[in-house]
């Protein structure tokens, strides 16, 4: 992978927040708000369920149906992921090159004419192209058919239980249940080296949408591009910004990529508000956890242990943030169960307000022998 340093105090700030626009990201979902004001603090209340794409990512070779249920990314698995007690959504915004923002993961789109398949890069198509793939909401028509590349390289059809017609960001704002937050990563190729005055535009054509229709609904942008992560913070105070990293599972040509480490101090030189880290990576390293709080970072994660109740349940009384997941029903209601609350303390007992309190169902010294033993466990 390639990415070109960028130098982030060269960049004005190109601040476009509304007057209006409230500074403290508030969901019915949540017991409090989400905090954050023009310096750089931020606040999580709660342990964050986000589901992955919306309801799940789709996993085409997977035997798992749940993986192939909905169409990933799209307003009909958004809106199913809202029935469940879930915080936030994530999901992938990528530019056309006419410059409207649209949801979609990969950094191709594959298709087949006349039995040859062919593949056309999401920023290089308008939008009335990208929206031509798939199922089409005019009745009658057909959209060209989506085909998708396996990890080991075997082009699939894109077939799922329920489709859905791809979408833009603004349509997701528009169409999906208002008190669902969005968790929007800001998706670049990590092959490509792209210029300064690319990614500004880019981030800026972003920037306008969401100024524009995200009203009171709760936001957070990530990205794994380090400088467009540091140049999204740059061109708004808003909405607060995470870098998302592998943890070290994977390694990367730029090193700002290789360790929670790293993702730090990238944290730190730009103002970030916190991390997205894979939970192998935080498994295998749990010693950046004392680390990533002390630098007042808020910690989520993603990857397919999330998927697991009882390693979402470790990471809550890690006192990790949160967590992005594709079982988003199975998880929210596990994780429910787990979470027993405690009889609420009377208010004159606490700080003027009852309080309803977990019970760990681990002691410290439990607590500790798992942190040791799980980065074991992982390794393979």
């Amino acid at each position: 992978m390639a990415l070109k340093a960028v130098h982030v105090s060269d960049v004005p700030n190109l601040d476009q927040v509304p007057e209006n626009a409230s500074l403290s990201l508030y969901s019915t979902r949540f017991s409090k708000g989400l905090e954050l004001n023009r310096a750089t603090s931020f606040r999580i209340p709660k342990f964050l369920v986000i589901g992955h794409r919306g309801h799940g990512m789709n996993m085409l070779q997977s035997s798992d149906s749940r993986m192939k249920a909905i169409k990933e990314n799209s307003i009909l698995s958004f809106n199913s992921a809202a029935k469940s007690p879930i915080d936030f959504i994530e999901f992938d915004v990528q530019v056309t090159k006419d410059d409207c923002p649209v949801i979609f993961h990969d950094d191709v789109i594959l298709s087949e004419e006349n039995g040859t398949v062919f593949e056309k890069r999401v920023t290089e198509l308008c939008l009335a192209e990208f929206l031509c793939y798939g199922p089409q909401r005019e009745a009658g028509k057909e959209g060209r058919c989506l085909l998708r590349k396996t990890k080991d390289g075997k082009i699939v059809k894109w077939e799922v239980e329920t489709d859905d017609p791809l979408c833009t960001l603004e349509e997701a704002f528009q169409r999906v249940e208002p008190s669902l937050g969005f968790n929007i990563e800001l998706k670049f190729d990590d092959n490509i080296v792209y210029q300064q005055d690319y990614l500004v535009h880019v981030l800026q054509v972003i920037l306008q949408v969401v100024f524009e229709f995200a009203k009171d609904r709760p936001i957070i942008f990530s990205s794994f591009h380090p400088d467009a992560a540091q140049l999204v913070r740059k061109l708004q105070n808003n909405y607060p910004v995470f870098f998302l990293t592998n943890g070290g599972t994977e390694l990367y040509y730029d090193v700002r990529r290789n360790s929670l480490e790293e993702a730090i101090k990238v944290c730190l030189e730009g103002g970030l508000q916190g991390i997205v880290s894979e939970i192998k990576g935080v498994f295998r390293n749990p010693g950046a956890l004392p680390k990533i709080k002390e630098s007042k970072l808020s910690l989520l994660t993603y990857g397919k242990l999330n998927n697991v109740p009882e390693a979402v349940y470790m990471q809550y009384l890690m006192g990790i943030d949160g967590v992005i997941v594709d079982f988003v029903q199975e998880i929210s209601q596990a994780l429910s169960d787990m979470i027993k609350p405690a009889k609420a303390v009377p208010a004159e007992e606490g700080n003027g307000e009852a309080e309803a309190k977990s019970q760990l169902q681990f002691s410290q010294q439990e607590l500790s022998f798992l942190l040791k033993l799980i980065p074991e466990l992982i390794q393979h």
